[in-house]
């Protein structure tokens, strides 16, 4: 029987209205994946200054950005095996230190093997992010607004890598490159402390544990006050995942979700890296100034905040897997329309602003889609592997993009190609229609 003083933590977050205490964790959350936003992309603004600063060729950076990439996917997969072992909270803090003081180091590289070979350690710690900050924010979000939770919190990522173009186009002229990686280091650094204070671990995850730690109980009396005693925690209809957590991701009848949702991240990662990275330099090749390509990738980085913003409000009500098959199909639309000749810089800006929106804002909606098609005891490993294969897609798509401009494809061309893995994104994502727990609406 049932110790009768035990908790079901996943009933009392549902009967409870979102308090303050909520809202300081999605905060962490979301100050997390700024940090992780704000060093993926403090690279590619430092980058010409680093060239002209070391006297090297242009192409020899392109092991350098594959490196952290390659990271993030190693990452992915272990920091969030890692986490549905040991806890959310543990994983999420060591990741943000560990990265910290990588990107601090970044700044005082002084060779392109040594850049490389910090970038990729770098990595390692920034993968452990998304995944955890995911899944943490997630259990404590009841189920009514689970979905707008993990969307908004998602936008953290894009929000950092906003400031941080914004931040370099002041930094870098006044303090140099490397003031980008020490402001990085010292963002992350501030984050992490503030989680070691003030960052629970997830209720649902302790309540799976054997034997919970006696911080379980300080935890779930800040949460509700109002109990008291030595209750123990339970959580109806789950049980923690015994062995390899990766190979439960394909148990209990969820080998088609987890392929189509592997599929979807590769796909939509391949096109969102294919367009920050490529857009700028397309919108010159079209004729346009350099200010004016700067401009189109800023858009998308607005574009995609806005997005993630919108969609969460929308998918809350209409059903995730509806809205974010109609805005996969509005990123392949946005894609192909660069593909037409001639358009208009008002017009250009316009499909920019519109691609952020629905690629980079989608890729929001599919990490909330991911976390919600898991239980608590498997929802880290999910997000992980799925945004690590997805990370294959990331290291792909500038490099095909590479390749075939190599074989002379014009870059009308490329964008037209990048519609169809588009398309069939928005197919798989379709695809999973009552499959999504808790999604009546879908």
């Amino acid at each position: 029987m049932t110790n009768p003083a035990a908790i079901d933590v996943q009933a009392l977050i549902e009967s409870r209205p979102v308090s303050k205490y909520q809202g300081l964790i999605y905060a962490l959350c979301i100050a997390a994946l700024m940090v992780d936003g704000f060093d993926l992309q403090a690279l590619s603004f430092a980058a010409p200054a680093l060239i002209h600063d070391w006297k090297i060729p242009s192409a020899v950076m392109g092991p350098v950005f594959s490196a952290a990439l390659a990271g993030i996917l190693v990452g992915s997969f272990l920091l969030s095996m890692l986490a549905d072992k040991i806890g959310r909270r543990p994983v999420l803090i060591g990741a943000t230190l560990w990265f910290a003081i990588l990107t601090y180091l970044t700044g005082q590289s002084s060779s392109v093997h040594e850049l490389t070979i910090l970038r990729f350690i770098a990595g390692v710690g920034l993968g452990g992010i998304m995944p955890n900050a995911m899944a943490l924010a997630g259990e404590y979000a009841p189920e009514r607004r689970r979905v707008f939770v993990m969307m908004i919190v998602s936008t953290g990522f894009t929000a950092g890598a906003l400031m941080a173009g914004l931040l370099a186009q002041w930094l870098i002229p006044h303090s140099g490159w490397r003031a980008m990686f020490t402001c990085g280091a010292g963002l992350a650094l501030l984050v992490g402390a503030a989680m070691v204070a003030a960052l629970p671990e997830s209720l649902p995850f302790l309540a799976l544990s054997d034997r919970p730690p006696r911080s379980a109980r300080i935890w779930l009396h800040r949460f509700a006050p109002e109990l008291a005693g030595e209750q123990e925690l339970m959580l109806t209809g789950s049980h923690r995942a015994e062995g390899v957590p990766l190979t439960h991701l394909f148990g209990n009848r969820r080998s088609l979700t987890t392929v189509l949702l592997w599929l979807i991240n590769f796909l939509n990662l391949l096109n969102l890296y294919f367009l920050t990275n490529w857009l700028p330099t397309a919108v010159r090749e079209f004729g346009f100034s350099n200010l004016i390509a700067v401009r189109a990738g800023v858009l998308v980085q607005i574009g995609g905040l806005a997005g993630g913003l919108a969609l969460g409000l929308f998918a809350q009500r209409l059903g995730v897997v509806r809205v974010l098959t109609a805005t996969l199909v509005i990123g392949g639309l946005s894609l192909a329309a660069f593909s037409r000749p001639g358009l208009p810089i008002v017009a250009l800006l316009l499909v920019a602003l519109v691609a952020g929106f629905s690629i980079s804002g989608g890729q929001v909606g599919v990490n909330a889609l991911t976390a919600i098609c898991y239980p608590t005891e498997l929802r880290a490993t999910g997000i992980g592997a799925s945004l690590g294969v997805g990370r294959v897609g990331a290291i792909l798509g500038p490099v095909i993009a590479g390749a075939l401009l190599l074989h002379q494809w014009p870059p009308h061309r490329l964008f037209l190609a990048a519609a169809l893995p588009a398309g069939l994104s928005a197919l798989a994502v379709f695809s999973l229609r009552g499959r999504v727990p808790g999604a009546s609406r879908e």
